[in-house]
């Protein structure tokens, strides 16, 4: 068995305050969340307005399947969010 996690550090340009930022994160979490069926949490950066680090985790008993999972994920927010930047990534797996 395997578990993985991804963490994202994401950059909001344009955000203007906490609440705006997490207007913004929230439905970011959730639909990671629905779309993947993985766990989401921001554990990072939670007083800053225009970044966060956020991370993804998931239970697989393939590493390999995890890596493409989270390539797909890294792939999806890309192009599901384009004014979200993302900063830097980094995958860990136990």
């Amino acid at each position: 068995m395997a578990i993985g996690i991804l963490s994202l550090h994401l950059t909001f340009p344009g955000c203007k305050s906490l609440k705006e930022k997490r207007s913004h994160l929230q439905p970011i979490l959730k639909r990671l969340h629905r779309e993947f069926n993985v766990s989401t949490a921001e554990v990072d950066l939670q007083d800053v307005w225009q970044e966060s680090i956020i991370s993804v985790a998931m239970i697989n008993n393939n590493r390999v399947v995890l890596e493409r999972s989270f390539a797909t994920i890294t792939e999806f927010m890309a192009h599901s969010w384009p004014d979200v930047y993302i900063a830097d990534q980094q995958v860990e797996l136990i």
